[in-house]
């Protein structure tokens, strides 16, 4: 029996995330959602969800006192950020006219509108991305396991993440330009579609992660 916490900060699709789970979680283990730092902290998982403004998050989760207990989660846990979840690891975004974040990784929050073109047109983008899209898997991860290389999962979102550190890179996607769409190491994998809402491919990683030593393996 294992006990997998969402954290609940007020802000993101925390029911799709609690029933997507549930559904690949085994018949011992509990899903809880809860806002509350020593309940995360007595889990043995955590999800990291999330979606909105980068401004709104960062000030959701220091509302709910949750900003170190997300970090600590991240140090010591297998941890799980998901679309909001992800971005905000980093250490600031445009979003907002800036916004510092977690910074616990180093990289930056890109605007898709400054970087690929937009408007009408075939050779023109819409802001946000939106609907399903090809993930490339840049490094082995059991999180990958039985997920074909190029599956498609889906998106919703205005803004990328550009990592410092190229090594953190787990996946890329296609739009308009490449962009980090997974960043792993040690603990973490992250994402920046939703697997809760990515059919076969988003359920077998959620199922990857419930069994996920948070080191090299699934158990």
């Amino acid at each position: 029996m294992q006990k997998i916490a969402i954290i609940d900060y007020g802000i993101g699709n925390l029911y799709s995330v609690s029933k997507a789970l549930e559904q690949v979680a085994g018949p011992q283990d509990r899903v809880i959602t809860t806002s509350r730092p020593e309940a995360i902290a007595s889990c043995d998982r955590v999800v990291f969800p999330g979606q909105g403004a980068a401004k709104d998050c960062m000030q959701a989760l220091r509302t709910h006192g949750l900003e170190e207990t997300v970090m600590e989660a991240a140090r010591n846990k297998p941890f799980l950020g998901i679309c909001m979840g992800m971005q905000v690891l980093m250490t600031k975004s445009e979003e907002n006219q800036g916004t510092g974040c977690l910074a616990f990784y180093e990289g930056d929050v890109k605007y898709f509108g400054n970087h690929v073109s937009v408007g009408a047109g075939e050779d023109r983008y819409k802001v946000p991305h939106m609907g399903w899209n090809a993930v490339r898997q840049d490094q082995a991860h059991p999180l990958w396991a039985g997920i074909d290389q190029g599956s498609y999962f889906y998106f919703v979102h205005s803004y990328f993440v550009h990592c410092t550190d190229p090594a953190l890179v787990a996946g890329t996607t296609e739009y308009g330009l490449p962009f980090t769409s997974a960043i792993a190491k040690d603990n973490v994998f992250a994402l920046q579609c939703h697997p809760e809402k990515s059919a076969a491919s988003g359920l077998r990683l959620l199922q990857n992660f419930v069994h996920w030593d948070g080191e090299s393996r699934i158990h």
